[in-house]
């Protein structure tokens, strides 16, 4: 841990050097207050207590714009990615992924399978979004025991909330030269009387990417120049309309998406994907004596996926149909506490069946609901701003399989916080929580092959729930032109669920094979900690001239007694540069990650170290009311082969070379 300690150190001494500077200004500059939806009680980023917040918008989301989720997400401050190939690749938040981490689009579940593997895509789109929200820590007190390391939240604003007095929208289209990418996004709102109207949509086509050397590392035999079966084919469109008056409005929204991506193993199989998703959403303001709102979440999706082979044969059908509620009552302040009061109920079927028999070889169809209430109240203290919350919840698993039995299981999860502004723009916190999680379908009833990733997967049907206690500590200054902050955590957990393997290569049917095709991959419990820290510096984020942004982040995460934790994160260290005047906005980035060869006893290689180089150009300029802005960028401009620590493809699918996007944006 001494590296980790002298990094936030470094980095906050730095911090509190410059804010001699930052005084020094003689005019200092407003910066706009980004909106965190995905908390119950909102507010700006550098407010929340419940969990540390990050917010994507603007040209910053545009410039980090990716193929993924994961890739867009992934040079923020504690946020990796899985890296499996372009087409499928999830945040990792704070060494933590999968079933951990939830994401959710517009405050509800995205309700895809891709917490059940790293090969399965996350059905929602980056493309189309306003801005997107990042809450790293436990989140599993708003949003359930999927939350239990944090979660993202993808906010497109389908559902209308506001009536614009004229049509708006924007349209960007790009290309990109690493895998000859073509894209087109667009969005637009209007209104007709008190109806507010919403669509939007993009297609995204792009082949096998470019790699700097060969896909497997000291094999010159192996492919080199493109990597095979890389390729992502995807497309969305959605349509929303509300009515909206005085006291509120309600509305509703259908979007439906289809994905075509590569899984780059020695397979060469690829998935076609597809959702068809419906929402209903409404505020009432004041609805009854003592309540501030009333607002209500209703979603549905139908989403299936079929992992194919290279042929184009069918292997195995994954399907998850959901519908889940969501119910808030804000309260006018009682004695100075100000909160909401909740409820959340979800029902899915998960099935995972043989494309061949109709059999669940991989997974048993298996029915999870759950129900949970929860309570988050908030208080000020003069300068001490106090939080506390709790959430109760029960989830059951009824397998469709009558060796398996049903289970039921009670979480309860709570969460202490408090803010306190010791100067103007200063302010220390601290938060304690315990959040509890419900094992996943696949943790506790697997049996079977999966082919993209090659392993045979054996769920333990006893598992017991995971339980999580988590002590963060941060210190930030949040006004001025220089800005700082800086985090500390530790997690420590019990019955941790993992996939270990024992070495052993078997047959479809699980049998012993020195020549089988997949390795033999078990859950099990355990306990765990993860500690970390995490810091970030930045100058003039807003306004024009001279931007510099410096930041560092390191997690380590353990079996107690056992080793490593698998997957976990490199160390890493960065610096954004970037200069605005008038319609011209430039930058150059570094991020440098440090060698990870902190295994688990299983894992056999570790990667070495990194350096990527960013840059990006664009100018903007008005004609009559239409705003346009031609950019470049640059992504990995010394053409480095990079190697994700967090990747169980690190071996075989280095991530791409060096990338040139030119592209065009509209905004009316």
């Amino acid at each position: 841990m001494a590296i980790q300690y002298t990094l936030m150190t470094s980095a906050v001494l730095s911090a509190l050097a410059s804010t001699s500077f930052a005084f020094a200004q003689s005019a200092e500059q407003s910066l706009p207050t980004v909106t965190v939806t995905a908390t119950p009680l909102g507010g700006d980023e550098n407010a929340q207590i419940l969990a540390p917040a990050k917010v994507l918008s603007g040209s910053e989301l545009r410039n980090k714009l990716g193929s993924s989720l994961g890739d867009t997400l992934s040079q923020e401050l504690g946020v990796s990615s899985s890296g499996f190939g372009a087409g499928a690749s999830r945040p990792i938040i704070r060494g933590m992924e999968g079933p951990r981490v939830k994401i959710l689009q517009n405050g509800m579940a995205v309700s895809d399978l891709s917490s059940l593997s790293n090969d399965h895509a996350v059905a929602t789109d980056p493309a189309t979004a306003r801005q997107i929200e990042i809450l790293r820590g436990p989140a599993s007190l708003l949003y359930g025991s999927g939350a239990i390391g944090g979660l993202v939240n993808v906010v497109n604003d389908r559902i209308p909330t506001a009536l614009m007095p004229k049509p708006t929208g924007e349209a960007e289209m790009r290309f990109g030269s690493v895998d000859r990418e073509k894209s087109l996004s667009f969005s637009a709102d209007g209104s007709a009387a008190s109806l507010g109207l919403h669509v939007d949509g993009s297609v995204r086509d792009s082949g096998d990417y470019r790699i700097p050397g060969t896909a497997l590392r000291n094999d010159p035999a192996s492919p080199s120049g493109r990597l095979p079966s890389s390729f992502t084919r995807a497309h969305s469109l959605g349509f929303g309309a509300s009515h909206i008056a005085g006291w509120g409005y309600v509305g509703a929204s259908i979007d439906t998406r289809s994905d075509r991506y590569g899984i780059p193993t020695a397979e060469r199989a690829y998935i076609d994907l597809s959702q068809t998703r419906g929402d209903i959403a409404g505020l009432v303001r004041e609805p009854f004596a003592g309540a501030a709102s009333f607002a209500f979440k209703l979603a549905a999706s139908d989403y299936t996926h079929t992992e194919k082979e290279e042929d184009g044969t069918p292997a195995t059908d994954f399907a998850n149909k959901s519908f889940e509620t969501r119910w808030e009552i804000a309260h006018l302040p009682i004695a100075g506490w100000r909160g909401t009061i909740g409820m959340q109920t979800d029902n899915s079927k998960l099935s995972a069946l043989s494309a061949a028999t109709g059999r669940s070889d991989t997974v048993p169809t298996t029915k999870s609901s759950s129900i949970a209430a929860f309570l988050v109240e908030e208080r000020d203290f003069g300068p001490l701003r106090a939080s506390a919350g709790l959430r109760i919840e029960s989830v059951r698993r009824r397998p469709d399989d009558p060796g398996f039995s049903d289970r039921r299981i009670n979480l309860n999860s709570y969460s202490l916080g408090g803010l306190w502004s010791f100067l103007p723009g200063y302010s220390i916190g601290a938060t304690y929580s315990i959040a509890q999680r419900a094992p996943a379908p696949e943790e506790l009833y697997s049996n079977g092959p999966h082919e993209s990733t090659a392993t045979f997967d054996i769920g333990d049907p006893s598992l017991q729930k995971e339980r999580s206690r988590n002590l963060e500590l941060s210190l930030q200054k949040t006004e001025g032109l220089v800005r700082w902050k800086a985090n500390l955590f530790e997690n420590r957990l019990r019955n941790y669920v993992y996939g270990r393997t024992d070495g052993s290569t078997v047959d479809d049917s699980g049998i012993d094979d020195p020549a089988g095709e997949f390795v033999r991959r078990l859950w099990a419990q355990d306990r765990a900690r993860i500690r970390g820290a995490e810091a970030e510096l930045s100058y003039n984020q807003r306004g024009e001239g001279l931007s510099l942004r410096g930041y560092a982040d390191t997690s380590r995460g353990v079996l107690v007694g056992q080793g490593n934790l698998p997957l976990q994160p490199a160390t890493r260290v960065g610096i954004d540069l970037g200069y605005r005047q008038d319609g011209w906005r430039g930058g150059v980035s570094a991020l440098h990650a440090l060698r990870q060869d902190r295994l688990a006893a299983f894992e056999t290689t570790e990667t070495p170290a990194y350096t990527l180089l960013d840059a990006n150009l664009s100018y903007t300029l008005r004609q009559g009311g239409v705003q346009w802005t031609w950019f470049a960028l640059a992504k990995n401009l010394m053409n480095r082969d990079v190697r994700l620590s967090t990747s169980l493809l690190r071996d075989v699918a280095p991530q791409p070379g060096r990338n040139i996007v030119i592209g065009l944006r509209t905004r009316f």
